[in-house]
């Protein structure tokens, strides 16, 4: 049997579906983060003032992705909490200036008490 070559206007006129690329990997895929992304990100993390409750739930957070990508034979989970931390220590300068802002939150209400028990 052969392949019909006649273009075909939907990929582009002179291509046949047959030659068109796939990819097994979504374009919205982020990149992985560099092999020693969790070193130096630990590193900033002790260097900073918050060094005595982020280091630990950091810590806490490797050893169950850890835990978990042993499990799945994935280094997603280890990417996931690496990408976390890093958007966490980016943020900080804005919760410190938003907190330094003299902004009163004392009549928040809790997400659980507006949403409902979630589980």
């Amino acid at each position: 049997m052969s392949v019909p070559t006649a273009p075909h206007r939907e990929y582009g006129g002179d291509t046949t579906r047959q030659e068109v690329p796939m990819s097994a990997q979504p374009e919205e895929a982020p990149a992985p983060p560099a092999p020693a992304a969790a070193a130096q990100l630990l590193a900033q993390l002790r260097a900073d003032r918050r060094a005595d409750m982020w280091v630990p739930a950091f810590e806490r957070d490797w050893a169950k992705a850890l835990e978990d990508s042993r499990h799945t034979y994935s280094l997603t989970p280890l990417h996931d909490v690496v990408r976390t931390w890093q958007l966490r220590v980016a943020a900080a300068p804005a919760v410190d200036a938003y907190m330094d802002s003299g902004r009163d939150e004392s009549g928040f209400v809790d997400l659980d008490d507006a949403l409902g028990a979630r589980w």
